[in-house]
């Protein structure tokens, strides 16, 4: 903030107009705030700078005022120029959204790497950009209740109520986040459709490739029994050993709710299952029964249970 003892009467009297709006060069000059003159080049509007010296000399018999005093031109520092633009509205917009995008994904990855870094730098520039901007509480809490909202539904796997909560919250946060100043269309672009597209469609494919690979351990859950607790058809949710799983029935039969099933197979964190009755022969069923040293390589396996043998016609 200038001191209103640097200020010119003149630019004190259009200070309230200036403070919420624009003008351009010709309205500068009838506020008389600028020269009255268009400075064709730098040289010009320098000499017309107060308490810029200069001298008046004559050149091909015309007066001609030239500079006194040697005006020097330097670039900000890194840092300065950094903070300069993360201290622009676009800037701490995107960072914080961003930076808080990469958060929740670091969460999802194994250890500490190298989203989690530039997630957590992009933060920490974007609450400078914060602190020096005029911004509205209600539009901070919106924007990060957006990545909650889509984190929950993250964790769930499907998108459901909360992604709609938080495209909502995305979207008007970003509207309200600052005061006085709006946003360029391209700026709510990147940050509303990019973070939607990547919460919604990116995440949940990035945590079902990092969850894919079986875990060890969970073999035993083949051939274990549950309830279905919503209707499966193809996917749906079921109870297992008091445990709520995700699951898609094998082959596409439908599984109505509370219709006992079976598991067959696991997939990361995607039970496949199919009905406890009806049950065809698989290839999953004779798997099981080559694990056993003890068993008949030549008994096929039903339901868990050996295939009874057929009778002689003798």
């Amino acid at each position: 903030m200038v001191p209103d003892d640097l200020l010119s009467s003149d630019f004190l009297a259009a200070r309230d107009r200036l403070r919420d709006g624009t003008i351009d060069d010709k309205q500068a000059r009838q506020l008389k705030i600028a020269p009255n003159r268009r400075s064709a080049v730098i040289g010009e509007f320098l000499i017309d700078l107060p308490g810029f010296e200069t001298k008046t000399v004559k050149v091909d018999g015309k007066p001609q005022r030239q500079p006194l005093s040697v005006p020097v031109f330097s670039a900000l520092p890194v840092q300065d120029q950094l903070f300069h633009t993360v201290g622009s509205p676009p800037a701490a917009y995107l960072l914080f959204v961003i930076g808080l995008a990469l958060i929740v994904f670091e969460l999802y990855t194994a250890g500490v790497g190298v989203a989690g870094l530039v997630g957590a730098g992009c933060f920490v520039l974007s609450c400078y950009g914060f602190a020096v901007l005029p911004v509205r509480p209600v539009g901070v809490v919106l924007l990060v209740l957006a990545i909650l909202g889509f984190t929950i539904d993250v964790q769930t796997g499907v998108p459901r109520v909360w992604s709609i909560i938080g495209a909502v919250s995305l979207v008007a946060g970003s509207l309200v986040l600052y005061d006085g100043y709006s946003l360029s269309w391209i700026t709510l672009l990147v940050g509303i459709v990019g973070t939607t597209v990547f919460m919604v469609a990116g995440m949940p494919a990035m945590v079902r490739t990092r969850f894919s690979t079986p875990t060890i351990g969970r073999e035993w859950m083949i051939g274990e029994v549950g309830e279905a607790v919503t209707n499966v058809s193809p996917e749906g949710v079921v109870r297992v050993r008091g445990a709520l799983w995700r699951a898609r029935t094998n082959r596409a039969t439908p599984l109505a709710l509370h219709d006992g099933v079976r598991v067959v197979e696991v997939d990361g964190l995607l039970l496949e299952v199919e009905p406890i009755e009806g049950g065809a022969v698989d290839y999953r069923e004779k798997r099981r029964g080559e694990g056993d040293d003890d068993a008949d390589p030549a008994v096929v396996l039903v339901d868990g249970e050996p295939l009874a043998p057929a009778a002689d016609d003798a």
